[in-house]
């Protein structure tokens, strides 16, 4: 059934290598079920129920990846989404979390409308590299930011806005040493290396009494909190326009570098340079981020950690289906996601900015046309604490700079488009 079903033999793999695989792929992005139910915690949701909420997503993101796809990606609620989802929508602009899932759910129908009507080619190619790579490390660096301020390295100063905190006291230096763990695991090579300074830095904190003991194993919670709690009436609002797009653009862009970069790695790029099945891969993209806002969670994307699974020798969607499997049996340890606190999962989220802010190498700084839109795009996302501020504050200025330096023609139809739409956005507020 197995062979029938993921071509085994013919991607020469086995079931126990693509089981091992799928293992070290869940071992390194488990601490998304730490993560996003801490962020999304923050929005006001019940944590055990978006603890639920990732595991299921996560969960049926991975089988659909698996059995749709035969990939061996697997699929989480995004880093950089669920920050975007708690800090920019619902505590910058003062949106209800029922407005953001809505928003999250249209994002991803339209996402499936792109997938199935075959435009997401036109409108990846047709986004600037620069502007692309911009909001990836724009994403990283407002995570970065949510990291230093959970573990109170930054803290609010009125005279300047922010300031250090106190870095001697016990949060801040637990969180440094989180961050230390992380980095010198992942260089190590350390299986789950990101799950285990968390947990080291959570076990810390409960061996000096800041953190009280929970329990280990439990029956899952409920999650009736946030199943079917969206509200998608208000999405069409026009200051809702830009949250869309952000999410829409962060999840698609995201998306289309992890396939290209896991399918490289994997040896799945033909000799025309296109990649197999590339319409099942992203249909199960959107379909899982669809399926993660029903249930109460923030965009569902493909996670680039699969890389490690495919360095293990996962070469199938038998992978992402263990992965799913094992996200389903993690649903029992929700007293442990629930002792994990802020600043333990510090160290996670400045992991991920670093790898995040890694492409700005791409980015030809000898054209200052070029450079300059990837510098606003990237400043602005954590100083106007919004990932859509420094999305449409990126194209604008990209459109704007090529026009008046004589580049006018290098700028695609989309992105004059989308600028215009940014513009009219401001000028209606």
């Amino acid at each position: 059934m197995l062979e029938k079903l993921f071509k085994l033999s013919e991607n020469g793999t086995t079931v126990r290598t693509e089981v091992l695989a799928g293992i070290t792929t869940f071992l390194t992005m488990a601490y998304i079920i730490f993560v996003n139910p801490a962020m999304l915690a923050d929005a006001g949701m019940d944590k055990g129920a978006v603890f639920v909420a990732t595991c299921l997503a996560a969960a049926i993101g991975c089988f659909i990846m698996g059995f749709v796809a035969n990939y061996p990606i697997a699929q989480a609620p995004g880093m950089g989404l669920n920050a975007f989802f708690t800090y920019g929508v619902v505590l910058g602009m003062g949106h209800t979390w029922q407005v953001a899932l809505g928003a999250v759910f249209v994002s991803g129908v339209i996402f499936m409308a792109l997938s199935i009507f075959k435009v997401r080619e036109w409108i990846i190619n047709s986004i600037p590299l620069s502007l692309r790579t911009g909001i990836s490390a724009g994403i990283g660096l407002f995570l970065a930011f949510i990291g230093l301020q959970n573990a109170g390295v930054v803290i609010d100063n009125p005279a300047t806005l922010v300031s250090r905190g106190d870095i001697t006291s016990l949060k801040p230096a637990l969180a440094a040493l989180g961050l230390f763990l992380t980095i010198a695991l992942v260089y190590r090579g350390v299986r789950g290396a990101v799950m285990v300074a968390i947990l080291v830095v959570t076990a810390i904190g409960i061996a000096v009494g800041d953190v009280q003991w929970g329990g280990l194993m439990a029956t899952p919670p409920s999650i009736a909190p946030t199943f079917m709690q969206m509200n998608i009436a208000d999405v069409f609002e026009v200051g809702m326009i830009s949250v869309v797009f952000a999410f829409l653009f962060v999840d698609l862009f995201d998306t289309a570098g992890t396939l290209v970069g896991v399918a490289t790695k994997a040896g799945f790029i033909k000799e025309d340079g296109k990649l197999p099945r590339l319409d099942k891969a992203l249909l199960s993209d959107s379909t899982a981020t669809c399926v993660g806002a029903v249930l109460g969670t923030s965009s569902t994307t493909s996670f680039v950690e699969s890389t490690a699974g495919v360095a293990a020798g996962g070469r199938t969607g038998l992978t992402a289906v263990v992965v799913g499997v094992l996200f389903l049996l993690a649903l029992f340890f929700s007293p442990l996601a629930g002792m994990i606190p802020a600043y333990a999962t510090a160290g996670a989220l400045f992991y991920v900015a670093i790898l995040m802010m890694s492409g700005l190498v791409a980015v030809d700084w000898r054209d200052l046309t070029e450079a300059a839109p990837v510098v606003v795009t990237c400043l602005l996302m954590p100083l106007t604490y919004s990932i859509a501020e420094g999305i449409a504050l990126g194209f604008i200025s990209y459109a704007v700079i090529k026009l008046l330096s004589g580049k006018g023609r290098e700028v695609s139809a989309s992105v004059w488009v989308l600028s215009a739409i940014f513009v009219a956005k401001y000028a209606l507020q």
